[in-house]
């Protein structure tokens, strides 16, 4: 049986909860169609996906592949896309 460390508990606890806000702002939104709900929606969606990359990198990867560019541009994306909406589409 694998024990988790506390570095991977704590790697799978933040993927799970971008997951869960991820779900829950794309949800918001298809129900009131709030534009800000989807750029912040997307956000989490990269986030999550950032996250994944943590997990795959550190905990189940071999160490001699790097995952440092993808763990980088989605997290890029995902604060592009939140101040987008913050600047462009905020009322």
């Amino acid at each position: 049986m694998m024990t988790l460390s506390l570095a991977t508990s704590i790697y799978v606890v933040s993927f799970v909860t971008s997951a869960i806000c991820a779900t829950l702002l794309m949800r918001s939104y298809v129900r009131t169609r709030t534009r800000l709900l989807l750029w912040s929606g997307i956000c989490f969606i990269f986030f999550a996906l950032n996250s994944l990359s943590v997990i795959l990198d550190f905990v189940l990867l071999p160490p001699d592949i790097d995952l440092g560019l993808v763990r980088v541009s989605t997290l890029l994306i995902g604060v592009a896309a939140l101040l987008y909406a913050f600047i462009w589409e905020a009322d």
